[in-house]
């Protein structure tokens, strides 16, 4: 796949995890596009292929690391935050065991 339809996917794959990671979230949505596209404006230029990849590669750590690692939390109180987690986020917490689940 050429340089070009990669840089693609990566932008549309963050523009993706930002709008699960920030759902309802009109401030931190628009800061996330607003950022998203300044860096992608930013190296629309560059044509070091070296440079590109590894540019590909950020972005894609990049939205692993929203998907994977950011929390959603909203001030419901003085002194009070509301976690509102994705379905991605919730494991099952289950301890260790050698025998198997019947």
């Amino acid at each position: 796949m050429g340089s070009r339809l990669k840089v693609l996917e990566v932008f549309k794959r963050l523009h993706r995890t930002r709008m699960t990671v920030f759902k309802d979230d009109n401030r931190a949505l628009t800061a996330a596009r607003l950022k998203i596209n300044e860096e992608f404006r930013k190296n629309k230029h560059e044509t070091s292929e070296e440079n590109i990849q590894q540019m590909i590669k950020m972005g894609s750590d990049v939205e692993t690391i929203l998907r994977q690692n950011v929390l959603q939390l909203e001030h419901v109180g003085e002194n009070k935050l509301l976690l509102r987690p994705r379905e991605s986020l919730l494991l099952e917490n289950v301890p260790y065991c050698d025998q198997p689940r019947k």
